[in-house]
């Protein structure tokens, strides 16, 4: 099963989000084993390691990007992504750019746990406790 994996899901891991982290580690872990096939956008790293620059420092923020690659693939970003995502009926540009980059892999479906930034996505949309029931199951 491939998955595009939402920022917010990584950051639950990086930034040690209490409230989320047990769930978020279980879906890494998941693409770790190859349960899952996790995919990130390629903005996501960029957008990663500003964020954890900002909230821990620059060391921390590249040792995680560079984890990260070794667990992930990356979704490409490029002009058609852009575009499509400029033109699409999604309210938020970063979600957009997100999915259509989903799209080129093509993706089965995407975790989030703002599942609907995500309505106008033709692929499942799933919370991550929605993704660990089916994970669970198979």
């Amino acid at each position: 099963m491939k998955v595009l994996f939402d920022i917010n899901v990584i950051l639950d891991v990086l930034l040690q989000r209490e409230e989320f982290l047990e769930l978020s580690s279980s879906l890494v872990s998941a693409v770790e084993t190859g349960v899952i096939k996790g995919y990130l956008c390629a903005t996501t790293l960029t957008t990663i390691d500003y964020l954890v620059s900002k909230q821990t420092n620059k060391v921390k923020a590249r040792t995680a990007i560079q984890s990260l690659l070794k667990i992930f693939q990356i979704a490409s970003v490029n002009r058609k992504v852009i575009a499509e995502s400029a033109s699409s009926q999604f309210t938020d540009f970063e979600d957009a750019v997100q999915y259509f980059s989903g799209l080129l892999v093509p993706v089965d479906s995407i975790v989030s746990r703002n599942v609907s930034d995500f309505k106008q996505a033709d692929c499942p949309v799933y919370s991550p406790s929605e993704l660990w029931s089916i994970v669970k199951i198979t």
